[in-house]
């Protein structure tokens, strides 16, 4: 048989004439069904790497060759050429071979990188594979004739098989996308049916009846039965292969999404510049669906404060530009996608965005805290630093003056300790509302802690005048009370007052001057402004060096205890001691208590002094042979001290001291700084055996209720009743009473500031219990008082009321010899 004529109408003859159309079209489903299903698998290949690309590879390999040479046998069935014809085995396997050997080849070298000229590399090497394929298959193929070959149309066919393969390869793509995989598959079965039908056009069969077609050769039934079976398996293999993986992914997809949406920062994909994916967190800053973000430049979602280049790891701060709303700012790290399985994607990043709006809320709340009182919501005292160093130098350039109030709440501690922090903060806050109220800006209120505040007046107005208004104004309006719960809180304020350039050109300098007029406005009375004079710095300056060298005197052991006996009215005979601290300065000399005492309260040294006393004179009188009693002073902070029964008990366990040797004094206006505690104190005291004076009796207030809220073992009238007997009506009315008052509740009463044999007499006639005074005998150290002390020594404080009356006798007879 011979085809003449264009090449066109020999192929259109041999497949019209020559084949079995249906066969045909079978070879063309099967043809188009490998050719899909290996792009599907090439989809997996492309972005496998490892073990996993290797089995991909293989698997695409064997369904784009079985799929290649299935095309071609069931064609080659379909040629009837009406001679006996038959396939030779050996070479049927060898062209099975070879299509899957060059496909494998060819969709290896087209993945290795994304490039056309590796899809162009790649589909040379797949039509390569058909035409090797296709004519080592026709070697197979035996009929009762000789073939003649036109190498023409040979040439031609492998041409076609080489551009439908090239162009499958560089238009189908990286096949992501079914579209892509349809038309990449479409065209690779175009190249095969155009190689195949092209290259059965290209020969010519020369009958010759002595050719013998053996009868083991594979017959055209058995042939299609074997390739269509093993083609089909194949075929299923790799679809099911796909399908698998697929279903994996999209588990695993799925499954990443579902962890994606629970993250709390905003996940985005992003591929050349545009949105490819987004988790719930992001969708939400946007305010926009998924279906809205996709394929959306990242520019009109997401911008960036800088211009750096986005690296991967680098944390870059940027914002938000909802669909609706403000901006948000965010900070944003970048990681380019890999999935563990897959090669990185050209162009493919990861971007966590987080939300900053609560941090920055944060970061503002903390600033705010860091320089504002948390309370009052003024400045505090670092912002007051340096809001007031601002200050001085806009009124140094400008020409204003400036002035700096430091101010005292009054009342403010009694308030707090008698109706709880709840009312000291809202006094606090109520002196802050009044405080702003009374300036305008650029002047300002700052709190320093405490009770304590200051007011920075930036005026054009002269000075002192304008700080002596804002002064007097301030004074006023926070002596207006506060009201607590129905009660009105009586509240007053202390002022002290520093001026610019005058008092000093430093903030620091400006401060502590204003602190030093507070300081005397407080030793005025209270109540009251006062504006810094050089002569109280020195003054106070001498106070705080006094403060520094009582706080190193006390550590080194400074302090001495002297002892003043008590003696019993009756016959004179000492039976105790008080303990009266005193300061035996390294430089200063002897320092009377008038002296330390008050800088010791000021500086809250008293505690630590006070606690000292206590150790050193029961230590003392655990050494006195005689059992005399031991007197010692509380303070009020010691009093209040919730630790002081513990400290007591501690003491006598320490000194060997009997408690009912010693006798704790303390003043009624201690009592009353918080009643209740000390009240509590006072019992615990009591249950430990320890007596307790109260002190200055008279001189303070309620003192009738306080004998009845608590069992004194003593009272004390103060020296300056006792001082003025038979000297005013009223102060030995007074005595009298008191001892009166004693004798009814059957409390000794301990009469103080004894000097004269008058006084002597006029106690004992009202029968006082114990006297004390320099009638008695003078404060005198521990190792002088042995003559007291000693159990062999006999002495008599009424030996001393005796030489005082001696001695007064003398001097009246002295002084009528003068007359």
């Amino acid at each position: 048989m011979t085809l003449g004529g264009p090449c066109v109408l020999k192929f259109l003859t041999c497949l019209t004439t020559e084949h079995d159309l249906r066969l045909v079209l079978v070879a063309g489903l099967v043809c188009i069904a490998g050719c899909f299903t290996t792009f599907r698998l090439y989809s997996r290949m492309r972005g496998a790497r490892g073990v996993v690309r290797a089995a991909w590879l293989l698997l695409t390999g064997l369904v784009a060759g079985s799929s290649v040479w299935a095309t071609h046998f069931i064609a080659m069935v379909a040629y009837t050429p009406g001679l006996k014809t038959g396939y030779s085995p050996t070479g049927t396997l060898l062209s099975l071979m070879i299509a899957a050997l060059f496909m494998a080849s060819g969709f290896a070298v087209a993945s290795a990188q994304r490039s056309t000229t590796n899809d162009f590399a790649g589909g040379v090497l797949l039509g390569l594979g058909v035409a090797a394929m296709h004519y080592t298959g026709m070697s197979a193929f035996v009929t009762q004739g000789h073939l003649v070959w036109e190498h023409a149309t040979v040439g031609l066919s492998a041409i076609l098989g080489v551009a439908g393969a090239t162009s499958a390869l560089v238009i189908g793509g990286n096949a992501r996308t079914v579209k892509q995989q349809a038309m990449g598959g479409s065209l690779l079965c175009l190249g095969i049916v155009a190689l195949h039908f092209t290259g059965m056009s290209a020969i010519t069969i020369i009958p010759d009846a002595g050719v013998a077609v053996p009868e083991q050769l594979l017959s055209g039934f058995v042939l299609t039965l074997a390739v269509g079976s093993i083609t089909g398996m194949i075929i299923l293999g790799g679809l099911g292969a796909v399908a698998i993986e697929s279903q994996t992914s999209r588990s695993a997809l799925e499954r990443i999404r579902r962890l994606a949406n629970a993250a709390y920062e905003g996940l985005v994909v992003v591929q050349s510049g545009k949105i490819n994916d987004a988790n719930a967190a992001f969708c939400e800053l946007v305010g926009a669906e998924l279906p809205e973000l996709v394929g959306r430049p990242l520019t009109g979602v997401l911008t960036f404060d800088d211009k750096t280049n986005d690296r991967e790891g680098v944390r870059r701060e940027g914002k938000i530009q909802p669909f609706a709303g403000r901006e948000i700012p965010v900070e944003v790290f970048s990681r380019l996608m890999d999935d563990g399985a897959r090669v990185e994607t050209s162009g493919l990043t990861v971007l966590a965005v987080r939300d900053l709006r609560e941090r920055r809320a944060a970061e503002e709340k903390i600033r705010y805290l860091a320089e504002h009182d948390g309370l009052t919501g003024l400045p505090n005292r670092n912002s007051l630093q340096a809001r007031l160093a601002a200050a001085v130098e806009r009124v140094e350039a400008s020409g204003e003056s400036l002035s700096v109030i430091c101010i005292d709440l009054d009342h403010f501690k009694e308030a707090n300790d008698q109706h709880g922090h709840v009312a000291g903060d809202l006094i606090l806050v109520e002196t802050a509302r009044r405080l702003q109220s009374a300036i305008q800006a650029p002047s300002f209120a700052a709190r320093l802690g405490g009770d304590e505040f200051i007011v920075v007046q930036v005026a054009g107005g002269d000075q002192p005048t304008a700080a002596a208004e804002l002064s007097g104004r301030l004074i006023e309006m926070l002596s207006v009370p506060v009201n607590y719960e129905g009660q009105e809180l009586a509240l007053g304020s202390s002022l002290g007052v520093s001026l610019f350039p005058d008092d000093g050109r430093t903030a620091e300098a400006l401060m502590a001057n204003a602190d030093m007029a507070l300081y005397r406005a407080k030793e005025s009375g209270r109540g009251v402004y006062r504006f810094f004079k050089r002569e109280m710095d020195d003054s106070i300056r001498e106070r705080r060096n006094l403060a520094r060298d009582l706080r190193q005197g006390i550590a080194d052991d400074e302090l001495v205890v002297h002892y003043q006996p008590l003696a019993r009215a009756a016959d004179g005979e000492v039976c105790g001691f008080e303990a009266l601290v005193r300061w035996k300065h390294p430089t200063r000399g002897m320092i009377p208590p008038l002296e330390f005492i008050p800088v010791a309260e000021e500086n809250g040294l008293i505690g630590p002094l006070g606690d000292w006393v206590l150790r050193r004179a029961c230590a003392d009188a655990a050494t006195w042979e005689k059992p005399l009693r031991i007197a010692v002073n509380l303070s009020p902070i010691q009093l209040h001290n919730p630790a002081l029964p513990s400290l007591v008990h501690e003491v006598l366990i320490t000194s060997g001291l009997s408690p009912a040797r010693l006798e704790l004094e303390i003043t009624e206006s201690a009592l009353f700084k918080d009643y209740q505690r000390a009240l509590d104190n006072l019992r615990r005291l009591k249950a430990l055996g320890v007596r307790i004076a109260m002190d200055d009796f008279g001189t303070g207030f309620s003192s009738l209720s306080t004998l009845q809220s608590f069992p004194f073992d003593k009272i004390k009238i103060d020296k300056s009743f006792v001082e003025n007997i038979h000297r005013h009506d009223r102060a030995t009315v007074i005595v009298r009473a008191v001892l009166g008052l004693g004798r009814s509740l059957e409390i000794p009463v301990v009469a103080e500031g004894v000097e004269t044999q008058e006084q002597i007499v006029f106690l004992r006639g009202e029968n006082c219990t114990e006297l004390q005074g320099y009638a008695i005998g003078r404060p005198t150290p521990v190792d002088s008082l042995e003559a007291w002390t000693m159990a062999s020594a006999q002495p008599s404080a009424a030996v001393l009321g005796a030489e005082v009356e001696q001695t007064q006798d003398q001097a009246q007879i002295q002084g009528k010899r003068s007359a």
